[in-house]
């Protein structure tokens, strides 16, 4: 049986959840997200616990198992505490900048970089070389985060570019550092 699947779901008590017509609904201070279930997978909210059942022991629910509980509870810690990213801008004139909604980014290209985030995604700019982004969806953050290290990736030489807080750029050495 999957270890991940069969770990029950402990939910607060300002969570709600709901299922109709095999969507997962889970409301919570933050906000509110829904998910399609697989009709293989059975969801049951038992007291203050969510149980995720399978049907059989075939390799496909097998699989499912595990990645609708992990959803589930990800969908959970998303309502009540949130996601957040962190990015680190490294390099001379490379800055962000919070415009309103819109976040300017000026990473040494030609032209500013105009960066609206989706619905349900607050990004902060707390100094001028950090970004961090935050929401309740942690696909959506994790996305949002990955389309703006994607403006200006950090090279491997200097190190400049955009990168994650906890992210460590393996330097490679110079053609000059052989001799």
């Amino acid at each position: 049986m999957s270890r991940i699947g069969k770990k029950p779901i402990k939910i607060n008590k300002d969570v709600k959840i709901t299922k109709a017509n095999g969507v997962l609904m889970v409301n919570g201070k933050l906000g509110q997200l829904q998910m399609k279930v697989h009709p293989n997978i059975s969801v049951e909210v038992q007291n203050d616990e969510i149980i995720v059942t399978r049907p059989n022991d075939t390799k496909e629910n097998r699989a499912l198992h595990g990645l609708m509980r992990a959803l589930i509870a990800n969908m959970v810690q998303g309502v009540t505490e949130g996601y957040t990213k962190s990015l680190d801008i490294i390099g001379v004139g490379y800055k962000a900048e919070a415009k309103g909604d819109a976040v300017l980014f000026n990473l040494g290209y030609s032209h500013p970089i105009y960066f609206i985030p989706p619905d349900g995604i607050k990004i902060e700019v707390p100094a001028p070389t950090q970004v961090k982004v935050s929401g309740s969806d942690k696909e959506l953050v994790g996305m949002v985060a990955a389309k703006i290290r994607s403006f200006k990736k950090p090279e491997p030489y200097k190190g400049k570019g955009v990168k994650y807080s906890n992210e460590v750029i393996i330097r490679k050495a110079g053609k000059t550092a052989g001799k």
